[in-house]
């Protein structure tokens, strides 16, 4: 597996972080999910799912393991962005590392999603667009 942006998310990044980041709409958010190892797909096919329902619709599953919740972050929670003109890119980078300090032991962690929420809040996962895809291969330990 390696790191990827969802081919719907392709060109849209950025216009959907800054949607969060001001606020518009207000019900907006991004989603950090973590994928079980167990059962993820092959990148060539997660990259064209198009919801997190989409995604955990086939052998990929979102963690299960005790004190795993999906974190939502809202506009309060990142950081407003800036074209770096020296590099020609624009920087993402800008959310806190996430932490589970409560997980129970269970399944391997496979992958990290970023996801653009425009109205749900976290909980809805038909309405959830995929952003990108990061390799997290974590083995949860707590008891």
């Amino acid at each position: 597996m390696v790191n990827f942006v969802f081919n719907q998310a392709l060109g849209r990044v950025v216009e959907l972080y800054n949607n969060v980041d001001t606020g518009v709409p207000a019900a907006s958010r991004l989603v950090i999910a973590i994928l079980d190892q167990p059962g993820l797909e092959a990148d060539t096919v997660l990259r064209d799912k198009v919801t997190l329902a989409d995604i955990v619709s086939g052998t990929t599953n979102e963690a299960v393991n005790s004190g795993y919740v999906r974190k939502v972050l809202t506009t309060a929670d990142i950081l407003a962005f800036a074209p770096d003109m020296t590099n020609n890119r624009i920087d993402l980078d800008l959310i806190a590392d996430p932490t589970w300090p409560s997980v129970g032991a269970g399944n391997a962690w496979g992958g990290l999603v970023i996801l653009y929420d425009p109205s749900s809040g976290g909980v809805t996962p038909g309405v959830m667009v995929p952003l990108t895809y990061h390799d997290f291969v974590v083995a949860p330990d707590k008891l």
